[in-house]
C-alpha cells in the first residue's frame, strides 16, 4: 500500500520549492530586462543555474543512495533559502559584468538546489509506492509531476506580481523566509533512510548501465531543450518587447501555460486510459507524442514566420503544444520509474533528469542566442527539429512489456 504520509510530505515540500523557484525565474528575467539586458544576457543568467543541474543530478542520485533521500530533499531545499538571500543582496550600482557574474553564481546554488529536490522527491515515490503496481506508479507519479508544474506557473505569476508590489530586493526575502518555515516545518517528520540503496554503488556507477535508460534520457535531452529554446527567454521577451504586455501579463501568461501544463500531466494516466486500452504507457506512446509535437511546432513557426495573428499562433498554438508536451512528459517520468528497481531509483533517476538538466541548458543558451539573431519563428524552427530527435530516440524504446534495469 502506498506510504501516503510520506508521500504527502515529500510533496509538501517540494511544492513549497517549486512556488520560490518559479517566481525566481520571472523575477531575474523581468527585473534585468527592465534593467536593459539583451536577450543573450538574460540567457547568460540562467547558463551556471542549467549547467549546475546537470551535475547536480549525476552527482545528486549517487549522495542520495548512499545517504538517503531525507538528506538531498532538505539540502535542496536549504540552499534555495541561501540562493535567494544572495540575489537580495545584489547592488544596483554594481557594473553590468559584475551583475551578470553575481547573479550566475546565486543562480548555480539555485540551480544544485532545484536539482536535488526534484531527483530526491521523483525517486521518494518509487519508494513509497508498492512494487508491481504500474498503474498506481504511474496515477502517483503523474500527480506530483503535475501539481509541481502547476504550482511552478504559479510562482511565474507570484514573481510577476512581488515585482510590481515590493520590488526585487524584497520579494526575494519574503520567498526565503517563507521557504525556511516550510523547510523547518518537514525537517523532522520524514525518515532518514528513504531511498538508501541495500547494497552500496560505487561512485563509477553514476552512469547509467541501461540502455533503455540511456535512450529514454537522451529523448527527454530533446524534448525538453525543445521547450526552453523558446520558452526561456524568446517567448516572455517576446511578448514584452513585440506586443507591449506589463510584467503581471507576461508572468500571468506563463503562467496560465504552466499551471494548464501541470494539469494535464496530473490527468495523463486518464486522458490515456482509453488510448492504451487500460495498460501502462510503453515506447510507442513517448515517440507517437513527440512526433505529433513536432508537427504541431513547425505549424506554429509557419504562422508566426507569416506574421499570423499572435492569439492564433503564439497564445492558441503553444497553449495546445503545453497539451501534447505535458502528456509526454508524465509518459517519461512514468518509463524512467518503470524502467529501474526501487534499490536504484535514485541513481537512475539522477542520471535520468542529468539528461533533462542539459536539455534545459542547451534550450536556454539557444532560447537567447537563436532569438537575438531569428526571433521567436527561429526559435520555434530549432525546437521542432529537437523534438523531432526525441521522437526518432524514442522509437527505439520497449514496445512490449517493461523489463527493469538493475
Amino acid at each position: 500500500m502506498t506510504d501516503l504520509r510520506n508521500y504527502s510530505l515529500v510533496t509538501a515540500a517540494y511544492w513549497g520549492f517549486t512556488l520560490t523557484d518559479g517566481a525566481l525565474r520571472m523575477l531575474v528575467l523581468l527585473h534585468f530586462y527592465e534593467l536593459g539586458y539583451s536577450a543573450v544576457q538574460i540567457a547568460f543568467l540562467f547558463l551556471l543555474y542549467e549547467f549546475c543541474g546537470v551535475v547536480t543530478n549525476l552527482v545528486g542520485g549517487w549522495v542520495g543512495s548512499h545517504m538517503g533521500l531525507k538528506v538531498t530533499l532538505f539540502a535542496g531545499m536549504a540552499l534555495q533559502v541561501v540562493a535567494l538571500s544572495a540575489l537580495a543582496m545584489l547592488d544596483p550600482s554594481w557594473s553590468v559584468a559584475l551583475s551578470v557574474a553575481y547573479v550566475m553564481g546565486a543562480q548555480a546554488l539555485s540551480g544544485i538546489a532545484k536539482d536535488l529536490t526534484k531527483m530526491s522527491s521523483k525517486s521518494a515515490i518509487k519508494v513509497l509506492v508498492p512494487e508491481d503496481a504500474d498503474s498506481a506508479l504511474f496515477k502517483w507519479v503523474a500527480l506530483l509531476t503535475g501539481s509541481k508544474n502547476a504550482l511552478k506557473g504559479a510562482g511565474f505569476f507570484l514573481g510577476g506580481v512581488l515585482l510590481t508590489w515590493i520590488g526585487f530586493r524584497g520579494s526575494l526575502l519574503v520567498m526565503a523566509g517563507a521557504l525556511a518555515l516550510v523547510l523547518l516545518a518537514t525537517l523532522v517528520s520524514l525518515p532518514r533512510e528513504i531511498g538508501m540503496a541495500k547494497q552500496k554503488t560505487e561512485f563509477s556507477a553514476i552512469l547509467s548501465q541501461s540502455r533503455d535508460i540511456n535512450l529514454l534520457s537522451a529523448a527527454r535531452l530533446f524534448l525538453f531543450g525543445s521547450r526552453d529554446i523558446w520558452f526561456v527567454v524568446g517567448l516572455p521577451v517576446f511578448l514584452a518587447a513585440s506586443l507591449g504586455w506589463s510584467h503581471t501579463e507576461v508572468g500571468g501568461f506563463l503562467a496560465l501555460w504552466v499551471i494548464g501544463y501541470g494539469g494535464v500531466q496530473a490527468l495523463a494516466p486518464g486522458l490515456l486510459k482509453g488510448m492504451l486500452g487500460g495498460g501502462t504507457p510503453r515506447g510507442g506512446t513517448a515517440s507517437c507524442g513527440a512526433f505529433a509535437l513536432a508537427v504541431l511546432t513547425a505549424l506554429i513557426a509557419v504562422g508566426v514566420s507569416l506574421e499570423l495573428s499572435p492569439w492564433l499562433t503564439v497564445v492558441s498554438g503553444l497553449a495546445l503544444f503545453g497539451l501534447i508536451f505535458a502528456v509526454n512528459s508524465s509518459v517519461h517520468s512514468y518509463l524512467v520509474l518503470a524502467y529501474t528497481e526501487s534499490d536504484q531509483a535514485a541513481l537512475n533517476v539522477g542520471f535520468y533528469y542529468m539528461a533533462n538538466a542539459m536539455g534545459r541548458l542547451i534550450g536556454t543558451l539557444l532560447s537567447g542566442v537563436v532569438f537575438q539573431m531569428a526571433g521567436l519563428a527561429g526559435c520555434l524552427w530549432v525546437s521542432a527539429a529537437f523534438v523531432m530527435a526525441a521522437a526518432l530516440l524514442s522509437m527505439k524504446l520497449p514496445r512490449g512489456r517493461i523489463v527493469k534495469a538493475a
